[in-house]
């Protein structure tokens, strides 16, 4: 089965697990924290899934949008709010609309082969001065997926994180820890990268 279809099967039962909820609002609080978001802000949650940061953050932003290759996480997440949705095509050059003025992602950065491309893509569809709230695992040794299908990274060390951004045209980048989330018995530390487009 594919990644996406992996993710679509658990669509009906994501938010089921505590720990996910939990570990949203911690990093929707840390995103607050250090980044203002004003009713004149454009945000796009990448890696959306069912919009558990998507909708913590919706009331503070102007518009908020929310992306994902899963069509069964898309539909969890308009069952519960009418945000703009946009489906990526896992293949291809992601279209992410915007121009945006924030683009924040919650644990999604993993599942993606080529995150400096990722970057880049962000970099396209930021307005001049947007910023980047990106929130991901710290280097692990492997645990913390039992089944790691479509998992291209077991976490990532932070001074690689702010290398890509810096490459990707992103001054001000820094990495500073979120919070912690805890999985079958261990606590796995969360980074929040964040960055401004040159």
């Amino acid at each position: 089965m594919s990644d996406t279809g992996r993710f679509d099967q658990a669509a009906k039962d994501w938010d089921l697990e505590d720990r996910r909820v939990i570990l949203a609002r911690a990093v929707a609080a840390a995103i607050r924290a250090r980044v203002p978001i004003s009713n004149d802000d454009s945000v796009l949650d990448f890696g959306c899934g069912t919009g558990l940061l998507t909708l913590e953050l919706a009331p503070l932003a102007g518009s908020i949008t929310g992306a994902d290759t899963s069509p069964g996480m898309l539909e969890a997440l308009a069952a519960k709010a009418p945000v703009a949705r946009i489906l990526l095509d896992p293949g291809k050059d992601p279209d992410l609309g915007g121009p945006h003025s924030l683009i924040v992602s919650s644990m999604t950065l993993h599942h993606i082969p080529d995150v400096p491309g990722l970057f880049r893509a962000f970099a396209r569809h930021l307005r001049p001065g947007g910023r980047v709230a990106l929130a991901d695992l710290d280097t692990e040794d492997g645990s913390f997926h039992t089944d790691a299908q479509g998992v291209h990274h077991q976490g990532f060390a932070r001074e690689q994180v702010i290398a890509w951004l810096r490459e990707a045209g992103f001054g001000d980048a820094r990495a500073e820890t979120a919070c912690t989330t805890r999985k079958e018995g261990r606590d796995y530390s969360i980074f929040l990268a964040l960055g401004t487009k040159d």
